[in-house]
């Protein structure tokens, strides 16, 4: 067990960020890596699709024998994490709980957390939060646009970005939390932005880092870890445009990714894959 990898899904690239804090923490794991591009974004979907999908991505990791999987989606996440844990014959790691726990531990002040419309419309941090932390005030806001604008690359210095930033988190500023929580993997991609929003004295908590103490954390528990000090692998899988992947991938998970295999979406759900 100790070889085998560790299954990483996302509804696209920004799972690649929690790939990056994977790697980083425990550099000899290999690791497997489904983004459902054709699919994405999960985050304006109803409850019931986000099921599915998560069903469906993780169905197809499980058939190639991870020791643990990951679910880098804060949406996923939110909505199906329950479901997962029981059918799953592995350990499941969600991205929301490490961060919360994280978020409590980094404050004693007020809680801002920016995520998709799904993640923030599920409570999911707000009710792990309250459950960590009774009375904590938390403040969430719904950020759908800054998924899009991190996928066609806009720079730290995009005037659309700050006036969509500057939108989104007015009332946070107001609000003045301690931390804030990225509670989406793309975010990560514009923290330096949102420090410039937020000011230099809001710490910021990304979700992938938090989650990738928690699988370190659980793979050294269960013995599990790799025993091997770097050398860890990264194979990708993709249900759209292998090519467009491999390109924006490098930018997410600042690692040079030579080859993405395409799995359609009819596929997910099939027998066995070699």
């Amino acid at each position: 067990m100790n070889s085998r990898p560790i299954g990483v899904f996302d509804s696209g690239l920004g799972g690649l960020t929690v790939v990056r804090e994977l790697a980083a923490a425990m550099p000899g794991e290999d690791i497997l890596y489904l983004g459902d591009t054709a699919r994405v974004p999960y985050g304006i979907k109803s409850p019931l699709t986000i099921q599915t999908f998560a069903r469906q991505d993780s169905a197809f990791l499980l058939r190639h024998g991870p020791k643990m999987l990951v679910v880098a989606c804060n949406t996923a996440s939110a909505a199906a994490i329950d479901m997962l844990r029981a059918s799953s014959p592995v350990e499941v790691i969600d991205v929301i709980q490490p961060s919360a726990e994280a978020a409590v531990r980094a404050t004693q002040g007020g809680i801002g957390v920016i995520a998709t419309e799904a993640t923030i419309a599920s409570g999911a941090y707000q009710r792990s939060i309250a459950a960590l932390a009774p009375g904590r005030e938390v403040m969430a806001v719904a950020c759908p646009l800054l998924v899009p604008l991190v996928e066609e690359g806009r720079d730290d210095d995009n005037p659309i970005l700050f006036h969509v930033l500057y939108d989104y988190l007015g009332g946070l500023q107001r609000f003045r939390p301690g931390v804030l929580v990225l509670g989406c993997t793309h975010y990560p991609l514009l923290s330096e932005p949102i420090r410039k929003v937020m000011g230099p004295d809001v710490v910021l908590i990304s979700s992938g880092q938090a989650a990738a103490m928690e699988v370190q954390r659980r793979l050294r528990e269960s013995a599990l870890a790799n025993p091997r000090p770097a050398g860890g692998t990264l194979r990708c899988f993709t249900t759209d445009n292998p090519e467009r992947f491999a390109k924006l991938g490098e930018r997410f998970g600042q690692r040079k990714i030579d080859h993405v295999e395409l799995v359609g979406t009819d596929e997910l759900e099939k027998g066995p894959v070699s």
